[in-house]
């Protein structure tokens, strides 16, 4: 007996995804590695910083093109996805002429999206390359780098060391942090685990956004069209994904800021002018960004540095190493709006 094939088809994902990313043309550098910061060296000022200590020596750092960046998301996807779609093989017819539209669509669906991403993405922390927690890998993705540094006059070794920075960061968190890994991919497990490839299911979450559309429209904003359709439990298990994920990427950026030194001098005017990029997106990659859960994204970034500024005001620089601890201490949702409950939830609160 054949299995049933995957709901996604994956070929037609990564077709898509290289074509669409072929559509914008590819800087290219001469920039030589001796111009970079060594890994060891970034390592060593973040653990400086943060005092997290990777657990499995030093990263893998690799520069890639776009397709090379696409093949190594499609892997994660799949690996990170298996448990859902393992269980929507089952439910979902297994061949037929709909069967197989729906999955040409639904690879196409990944593939536009991924395409459109590999032209935008600088850097990526990727824990998923296997399903050992020592096996993961840091890109840089080589021709959007290029692109960056070549329309703003940046110093190319400075600025790949400074996003080289955020991502080793990312890197120290979830090595660093001994129960960070399975605690984060035990909330993804459990948030797949409420998704239901009923059409019907579907509507239903539809029409509930159109009854409520302020209520949707925050849903978007935090976590993407995918958040809006969720069934309430698994919004809730999203919400604390949004909660971790907003602590991990406030802390990325400060500790990218403050570990920056002498490594990267002009590290302030990149962070300026990148955020000046963003917030003067046009408004097709502003639709895209919200659709696809990115703008949730970068709304995590500003949502944690203010956090972290928050906590840090109130108790001191390392405040922030209570959400180490134990994932009981991390965060919630609305404790990273309004840091003052996270302190006193810790016994922390300002006197």
């Amino acid at each position: 007996m054949h299995a049933a094939p995957s709901p996604i088809d994956w070929v037609r994902a990564e077709q898509v995804a290289i074509a669409v990313a072929a559509r914008r043309p590819a800087a290219r550098s001469t920039l030589s590695v001796d111009q970079i910061a060594s890994v060891d060296v970034v390592e060593a000022a973040v653990e400086a910083v943060t005092g997290l200590r990777p657990a499995h020596g030093p990263a893998t750092v690799q520069f890639v093109d776009r397709p090379t960046w696409i093949r190594a998301n499609l892997a994660s996807f799949r690996t990170m996805l298996a448990p859902l779609l393992d269980r929507w093989q089952q439910k979902l017819p297994a061949n037929g002429t709909a069967a197989g539209f729906s999955r040409q669509v639904a690879g196409a669906e990944m593939g536009a999206l991924l395409g459109w991403m590999s032209t935008r993405v600088l850097g990526q922390y990727d824990m998923l390359v296997g399903r050992s927690p020592d096996d993961d890998a840091v890109y840089l993705v080589a021709p959007n780098l290029a692109a960056v540094e070549h329309r703003y006059g940046f110093d190319p070794g400075e600025f790949r060391t400074w996003v080289m920075l955020h991502e080793l960061t990312h890197r120290a968190q979830f090595t660093g942090v001994p129960w960070m890994r399975d605690h984060f991919t035990s909330l993804v497990d459990e948030s797949l685990s409420f998704a239901d490839p009923d059409p019907a299911a579907l509507v239903t979450a539809l029409r509930s956004a159109l009854r409520d559309r302020r209520s949707a429209g925050q849903q978007v904003r935090d976590g993407g069209v995918m958040s809006m359709l969720a069934p309430p439990e698994q919004r809730a298990v999203m919400a604390r994904i949004a909660g971790l994920m907003s602590l991990l990427e406030g802390h990325g950026d400060v500790t990218m800021t403050r570990a920056a030194g002498d490594l990267v001098p002009n590290a302030d005017r990149f962070e300026r002018i990148l955020r000046e990029r963003r917030r003067n997106a046009n408004p097709l990659s502003r639709t895209v960004l919200r659709l696809a859960g990115i703008e949730a994204k970068l709304n995590q970034y500003a949502a944690g540095v203010r956090f972290i500024d928050a906590i840090e005001g109130a108790k001191g620089l390392r405040v922030v190493d209570r959400c180490w601890e134990r994932p009981e201490h991390l965060p919630s949702l609305d404790e990273i709006r309004q840091p003052s409950l996270w302190l006193e939830r810790m016994g922390t609160a300002v006197a």
